[in-house]
């Protein structure tokens, strides 16, 4: 059972997000895994929502395990859910559980990133995958928004107390390194919007400039066996 106070206040916190992310960012875990031909055993999507990415990569997986401080109506009725505060750690996931573990949108939302990328290498099995996806500081649109009002796009007082933690690249990759995960690497989601306008940047651009071109990142690293 869930403890009264704080966890209540997470749980209305994780609501703010409503369980889902954008398309392009699913889309972008998916490329992920199909450029390293990841498949088969048990998926882990932590801060998993209402269960979107199993839309996206279900059929390469044999069992999805979502982790969230809440259970939406749209999480799959045929996977395991695991109540979890984020913000502390996942005492009821075992160790080197997942073939694959996956935090999609989440650790900008926590106090503490560190302690959930070390939660992350827990997790996951020797020779398994983490992604881990966040807004990316270094596209123009956030670079532009930072010099103007000093606050990256995805961290301005809207998106506040739902987004706490901007994370740059660097950020992910020591944190990666410091929780024992190996062959870090930077990928982007290719599609972003344009400084100051509601289009969209076309594909050429995105492919040449991805990121200054992509809202989006995903740090993709692997445990060593």
């Amino acid at each position: 059972m869930a403890a009264a106070g704080p966890f209540q206040s997470v749980q209305e916190r994780a609501r703010l997000s409503r369980g889902a992310s954008e398309a392009a960012i699913y889309q972008m875990v998916a490329a992920a895994l199909a450029r390293r031909a990841v498949s088969g055993g048990v998926l882990i999507d932590v801060g998993c929502g209402g269960g979107s990415l199993w839309n996206y990569v279900g059929g390469a997986f044999d069992r999805y395990i979502g982790v969230d401080a809440v259970r939406y109506d749209s999480f799959p009725p045929e996977a395991t859910l695991y109540p979890a505060d984020l913000n502390a750690c996942m005492p009821m996931v075992p160790d080197n559980l997942g073939d694959v573990v996956v935090a999609v949108e989440t650790i900008e939302h926590l106090e503490n990133p560190r302690a959930l990328m070390r939660e992350l290498a827990r997790v996951v099995k020797p020779g398994g995958w983490v992604i881990v996806t966040t807004p990316n500081q270094l596209s123009l649109n956030s670079i532009g928004c930072l010099l103007l009002k000093h606050r990256f796009a995805y961290f301005q007082d809207v998106h506040y107390p739902a987004h706490l933690t901007a994370l740059l690249e660097v950020d992910l990759m020591r944190m990666a390194r410091e929780s024992g995960l190996a062959q870090p690497l930077i990928e982007y989601s290719g599609s972003g919007r344009i400084p100051f306008t509601p289009w969209h940047y076309p594909p050429f651009l995105n492919a040449v400039f991805a990121r200054a071109c992509s809202d989006n990142l995903a740090l993709v690293a692997r445990k060593p066996l």
